[in-house]
């Protein structure tokens, strides 16, 4: 039956009734971030806050109450960022826009998490009348400030024993919340915030059932972080069994403060900045990031723009470079102040065989700490992907894709993607299955993750996971049934070589200022035992009610504290020294070389890996103690850097904070930042000769009377020359200038296609080499 058209009057009346009805709907609103200029508030106003709230009253709808409006402040801040974040609609923002005083405003940006042996692989060790540990006094007079999922502070790990009182210039407090009093703090543990306002704009009031209120930890990425960075010994420590030992820190006697700001949804960028804020005011000396989303410009970037302002108060920042690797151009946490960092291998793992039908034994790692499979019995194997109802759905062994009639008392074979891999097994368990075998994807390549699984399971590469598929299409085709089992040998020490760069370590080139390598550097990242909460199992998964103190884990957010750790044992041995200065010892005293003294392999492939892989090396702590010189840079030299960079005054000004004149007419070169690292981008628009050059100055920190010369091992077809070559130093703290040029020819290249080089140069006093890459990236327009 067709439908009777509507009258003239009753489209009148319906039209009516929509307007009216979209008037009185609330606007859609989104949390921004406003950054103002500090000496514009009105002389009216006693307060920024004041001056903030009556901004939004002024702006507000008709429908909003003066209490709503002025309630609509989420966080104000007053130290590495001048402004305040509230949740506006798109008509306000624009009207904030064009109020006077108001620079920029950024929109929120939600950010996800990076997710023992170590110490001892780096050489710190407790025994001996010398080295970092010694000599910084594990790093006693030290904070560090770790911005995570909060901490878990009845942990071993953050006991105060022998500990004196908090440093005098400390000014933090512990904040009281849900299951979390204040005296929860410790001489360790001097620190505690959270900040959830941003979170809650976004999703609403938190689900108190599943978190915390609170600076407890209800997730375990934050514990684990901490305890990397400044974990007390702890003996002995292990996880279900594996990597039995000593667990303990980079800086075990640094004090920490813990500044929650990452909950079930992510981690938001108000809250971030609002972390940095109370860190800088506490007075921190390090701070510790471990989360990371898309590169933006640094002046829409609430990290570079909170590191900057840290780092301009003297504060080191180190964050983890992503887990967005092995592909090229996935590197996070670019800006230049900040210390990237991505992940290694050491010399630990822990092997599970599959062992199939055919008598074919392959390699993998797992953690797992159940009962095992039946010694001497082989399984019934299947492919998921071969099975479900759905080939794609069931090949990842997503949850309900399995059928239950078809995986009872089988191993199943998954491949990794979407689902986490902890949960793969999960499903399988659900479904009746007695074991899983995970097996990479191509992208994935080889690089190997052990995972705290809730049924016997291992994780195997991409070529022996299609080695697998092969057997068991083979064995369908025969009609004899598939068979495997895995085995499980527990941990395996002295494994080589090492380090290699993890197949997940996020790369370059740097996707914002492609003259400046990142990441940085590369430190442990892959299967680190710390601590871990009582609440959460150590799969992670909501069902696993297994209880571990300690927990292993990998990822960059792993290397990343592992860095903050050693930058706060540096600067407690030379107090003097710049966050700059500080980077600079780490990456100059780097090396790239594994176990067998040739360079560092890459997990994904198996092949040499480069500099856009590592960075600088892998840190060397002991060497970093004393570097021989150093390459400083000062907020001014940034401010210079975002000059080149071709950004406005208003965008500097959004970064610094800093009043900028005008940019000189003919700004630096890009390069010319004071950086440990030297990176020549060539467009090859048609040209046949390519040349720039470098300047840097380096600052003695060694010994008075000092003769550094210079050895050049430049990239392949690339002419590098560096004058002068030799540097004279008569006392400590001197500067001296060089020049490095660099000369090249075209190659012939297919449109939008890039080929980089790599060398070195490094200074030496017959002591100390201070090594700094060289690359030279030719590109060919498209």
């Amino acid at each position: 039956m067709a439908i009777p058209p509507l009258s003239t009057f009753s489209l009148l009346i319906f039209f009516l009734f929509v307007a009216s009805s979209a008037l009185n709907q609330p606007e859609y609103r989104k949390t921004f971030i406003v950054r103002v200029q500090r000496d514009a508030k009105p002389s009216v106003y006693p307060t920024h806050n004041h001056w903030y709230e009556s901004t939004l009253r002024s702006i507000s709808t008709a429908s909003d109450s003066a209490d709503a409006a002025s309630g609509r402040v989420l966080h104000s801040y007053e130290i590495v960022f001048h402004g305040f974040a509230a949740e506006l609609s798109a008509l306000e923002v624009e009207k904030v826009r064009s109020l006077p005083g108001v620079m920029a405003v950024l929109p929120e940006q939600v950010r996800h998490l990076h997710t023992t042996r170590s110490p001892e692989f780096l050489g710190l060790k407790t025994a001996g009348s010398a080295g970092l540990l010694k000599e910084s006094d594990f790093g006693s007079d030290l904070v560090i400030g770790v911005i995570d999922t909060g901490i878990w502070p009845e942990r071993e790990s953050f006991n105060d024993r022998d500990l004196g009182p908090p440093p005098a210039k400390w000014r933090g407090k512990c904040v009281a919340g849900e299951k979390f009093p204040a005296n929860l703090c410790n001489r360790k543990l001097i620190g505690a915030r959270y900040f959830c306002s941003g979170y809650e704009a976004s999703n609403g009031k938190m689900n108190e059932t599943t978190e915390f209120r609170s600076p407890r930890d209800s997730d375990g990425h934050g514990t684990h972080t901490a305890s990397i960075a400044a974990g007390r010994y702890v003996f002995p420590a292990s996880t279900l069994g594996y990597a039995r030992g000593v667990a303990a820190g980079m800086a075990p006697k640094a004090r920490l403060a813990a500044y929650k700001v990452c909950w079930n949804a992510g981690c938001y960028d108000s809250d971030i900045l609002a972390a940095f804020d109370a860190a800088v005011a506490d007075g921190v000396d390090v701070i510790s990031l471990s989360v990371g989303g898309v590169v933006v410009p640094y002046y829409l970037d609430a990290i570079a723009i909170g590191a900057f302002s840290a780092s301009d108060a003297g504060v080191f920042v180190s964050a983890s470079a992503g887990n967005g690797g092995p592909g090229g151009l996935t590197v996070t946490n670019v800006a230049p102040w900040v210390t990237t960092v991505g992940a290694g291998t050491i010399d630990r793992d822990f092997p599970a065989v599959v062992k199939l039908g055919n008598g074919r034994e392959i390699s993998g790692v797992s953690i797992y700490g159940g009962p095992a499979l039946a010694h001497g019995k082989l399984y019934p194997l299947i492919y998921a992907g071969s099975e479900g109802s759905d080939g794609y759905s069931s090949s990842l062994c997503l949850d309900g894709s399995l059928d239950p009639n078809v995986v009872k008392g089988k191993i199943v074979l998954c491949d990794r993607g979407i689902n986490s891999r902890a949960v793969k097994g999960e499903v399988v368990k659900k479904a009746g299955g007695v074991g899983m075998i995970l097996a990479n994807g191509v992208f994935d390549g080889e690089g190997l993750v052990a995972d705290c699984h809730v049924l016997p399971a291992t994780a195997v590469g991409a070529v022996a996971g299609d080695e697998i598929r092969k057997y068991i299409q083979s064995a369908e085709k025969s009609k004899s049934p598939a068979k495997a089992t895995i085995i499980f040998r527990g941990t395996r020490l002295n494994v080589a070589p090492a380090p290699v760069v993890a197949a997940f370590s996020a790369r370059g080139p740097n996707p914002e200022t492609p003259e400046i390598l990142k990441p940085d550097l590369i430190a442990p990242g892959l299967n680190i035992l710390a601590a871990w909460p009582d609440n959460v199992g150590p799969s992670g998964i909501a069902s696993d009610k297994r209880s571990t103190e300690f927990n292993i884990l990998s990822g960059t957010s792993m290397a990343c504290p592992h860095v903050s750790g050693l930058a706060a044992l540096l600067k407690a041995a030379h107090l003097e020294w710049s966050p700059a200065a500080i980077r600079s010892a780490l990456m100059t005293t780097a090396y790239t070389h594994d176990s067998r003294g040739e360079t560092m392999l890459d997990e994904s492939t198996g092949n040499t890996s480069t500099v856009m892989d590592y960075g600088a090396g892998h840190v060397h702590p002991q060497k970093a103690m004393d570097p021989g010189l150093v390459y400083d840079i000062s907020s001014y030299d940034y401010v210079d850097f975002l000059c080149s960079s071709n950004y406005t005054a208003k965008n500097i000004q959004v970064v610094t904070r800093k009043a900028v004149a005008v940019c000189r007419r003919r700004p630096a070169h890009i390069g010319n930042l004071n950086y440990p690292t030297l990176a020549a981008v060539f467009q090859q628009y048609g040209k046949h000769r390519l040349s720039t050059h470098f300047i840097r100055t380096v600052t003695n920190v060694g010994d008075p009377d000092s003769v550094y010369t210079v050895k050049v091992r430049p990239p392949a077809g690339v002419v590098v020359t560096v004058a002068p070559e030799r540097l004279a130093f008569r006392r400590v703290g001197q500067k001296l200038n060089f020049l490095v040029r660099v000369r090249t020819e075209a190659v012939k290249l297919s449109p939008g296609s890039s080929v980089v080089r790599s060398g070195s140069i490094s200074w030496s006093d017959g002591k100390r080499d201070v090594r700094s890459a060289v690359v030279v990236t030719l590109q060919q327009p498209l």
